[in-house]
């Protein structure tokens, strides 16, 4: 529990990070987004760093996402509820959603396939 706890420490830190400099630069993407690539910068960077403290840091990082992701259909449950409660604005702006649903998810696939042969067609493991 003691891992999980400090892991999940840095994660809210780069959040309240991502968050304030999202409020100080007043820009358009949420705080949560930038504190998220900001960890995923601090991640591929300690990567080159040969220190045993970082590499511990980060494999403790990785354990604690994989137990958080076990718990990630939790949080549907709020946005079913709220479903439930709008759906006749839903049944009105069926058109605009489904035209909305169709295209991310067109984009997510093309970009998805564009970064995977860019990588080379195979991502590696450590």
């Amino acid at each position: 529990m003691h891992v999980m706890l400090g892991a999940i420490f840095l994660i809210f830190l780069f959040q309240l990070i991502g968050e304030a400099t999202q409020k100080y630069f007043a820009l358009p993407v949420p705080g949560p987004v930038i504190g998220l690539v900001l960890m995923l910068v601090c991640l591929l960077w300690s990567k080159r760093i040969d220190v045993p403290f970082v590499a511990d840091l980060r494999c403790k990082l990785v354990t604690t996402s994989q137990q958080l992701i076990g718990y990630l259909s939790l949080l549907f449950v709020p946005i079913g509820v709220g479903v439930i409660m709008h759906l006749k604005l839903l049944e009105t702006q069926l058109a605009q959603i489904i035209g909305v649903i169709t295209i991310g998810t067109i984009t997510t696939i093309v970009f998805t396939a564009f970064i995977f042969l860019k990588a080379g067609g195979a991502i590696k493991d450590e």
